[in-house]
């Protein structure tokens, strides 16, 4: 037969070759994927399904009478408080052979009973061991020996972009296993107390309802973090998760096992992030760090010489790129140590050795009182007035903003009480007066408020 000679146009040959190459790098790409089956069988076992009970009282307290008549009785022990059980789920881990295990808090609460149940069906009965709500975390026990359990890893050395797996039982689904990567690290995100002493780690691994308190895992089989969180619009995952970090953890657990609470530093001060026109105001160059808005003035920043104004660049040797940075750095130092804290202070850095002290239960925050003066008209197109003799505040109150003025756009409103400008306290109407008249044309200026009892700072500018 003859032989046919079959021509390609050099477009064809190109794709074909572009298909060959593809097909050759197909396995190799494959290979460079990570397993996850030899760490799931090697450390599921130390894995923990957590369920609980409880009773919490619903309705309207209504004070004990006896003299109600016969009546009215009916109507009012209808009011009376009533119990329901409550029943949460959750996921765990074991921390040591002998049956310390860890979870969030927001698993137990409230519970009377606690069942912890381990992959072999084996179910014991937990006593807690002491609870951090700050944190979000709970240290448990179970009689137990010779338990599987999980070691932490360096919480330090976690990086943007590693792979890591999740172990729990979203919506009572056990030991199931998720995996992604780490989206980011140090997220401060407000607590139910608007505390934000935890610097989260965030995932894109799918976490839901019942994955709360258990491990995240980087390739090596060791605890990165606690999955605490998620956010979410549907109830289910979208791919943003939240998880309390190995390092904070182990602290937490030492402190639990040791005094069955967590002490915390404190430094006595309302901060708030610094934007570019903050910035310029206060000397800097970029927007970093946090502005101190508001402080205790028995606190340790006070005692210790720190104003309110003053912006905290470094605290103890960790430069603060933002205000959620700070919190978790004072709040892992050792209550009476001494640190040094670099702040600017009308334009010029300086550093201050503050010594931390002991974060109370709840912190209070008290101001001084001034002197009064008459309502007055300003360029900042403004109207204000003197505080009520008995304020427990120190500054002007404001009673009329002008439309598309500088204090309208800076958002100040009725209400407001200025208690300084630029880096002067404003202690009467003619003391603010006399700053408003000195301020500096097409320049930011920072001005401290109160509104509804809150610190905080904004700029203004005059054209």
């Amino acid at each position: 037969m003859p032989h046919t000679k079959v021509s390609r146009s050099p477009l064809a040959v190109y794709l074909m070759s572009l298909v060959c190459l593809f097909a050759l790098a197909l396995p190799a790409q494959a290979r460079d994927l990570p397993d996850f089956t030899e760490l799931v069988e090697a450390h599921s076992p130390a894995v923990v399904k957590i369920t609980t009970q409880g009773r919490v009282e619903t309705g309207n307290r209504i004070p004990y009478q006896e003299d109600i008549p016969d009546m009215f009785r009916e109507f009012f022990e209808r009011r009376m408080p009533q119990e329901r059980d409550v029943r949460s789920m959750g996921s765990g881990f074991v921390i040591s052979e002998d049956g310390y295990i860890l979870t969030n808090y927001h698993v137990i609460e409230n519970a009377d009973n606690i069942y912890v149940r381990l992959i072999d069906r084996r179910e014991y009965t937990a006593e807690v061991i002491g609870t951090d709500a700050r944190s979000d975390l709970a240290l448990l026990k179970v009689d137990a020996d010779d338990l599987p359990y999980l070691r932490f890893a360096d919480s330090d050395s976690v990086k943007v972009g590693e792979w890591v797996l999740a172990i729990g039982s979203p919506f009572g689904l056990d030991y199931s296993v998720s995996s992604g990567i780490i989206s980011a690290i140090g997220r401060s995100i407000p607590g139910p107390n608007n505390d934000t002493y935890v610097p989260f780690i965030q995932t894109d691994v799918a976490i839901n309802p019942g994955n709360s308190g258990g491990p995240l895992f980087n390739l090596d089989g060791e605890v990165v973090g606690i999955n605490s969180q998620i956010y979410t619009r549907s109830g289910g995952s979208i791919g943003l998760s939240f998880a309390i970090p190995a390092g904070l953890a182990k602290e937490v657990v030492a402190q639990l096992k040791d005094k069955g609470r967590v002490e915390r530093g404190w430094l006595g001060v309302v901060i708030q992030g610094v934007n570019r026109d903050l910035a310029q105001s206060f000397g800097l160059r970029r927007a970093t760090g946090a502005l101190i808005s508001n402080m205790d003035p028995e606190g340790p920043a006070a005692r210790s010489g720190l104003e309110v104004g003053d912006i905290i660049l470094k605290f103890d040797g960790r430069t603060i790129g933002e205000s959620g940075d700070l919190p978790p750095l004072v709040g892992r130092t050792e209550p009476g140590s001494e640190v040094p804290v670099v702040v600017m202070r009308r334009g010029d850095e300086r550093t201050i050795d503050v010594e931390i002290g002991l974060l109370p239960d709840r912190d209070g925050q008290v101001a001084d009182s001034g002197p009064d003066a008459a309502p007055t008209g300003d360029p900042l197109g403004l109207m204000v007035e003197a505080l009520p003799s008995d304020a427990q505040e120190t500054g002007v109150l404001v009673t009329r903003v002008t439309r598309g003025s500088a204090a309208a756009g800076a958002g100040l409103r009725p209400g407001d009480i200025i208690t300084q400008l630029g880096y002067d306290s404003v202690d009467s109407v003619s003391r603010y007066r006399a700053l408003v008249s000195d301020l500096p044309k097409n320049k930011p200026v920072a001005v401290r408020f109160l509104r509804d009892g809150q610190p905080a700072f904004t700029t203004l500018r005059i054209e």
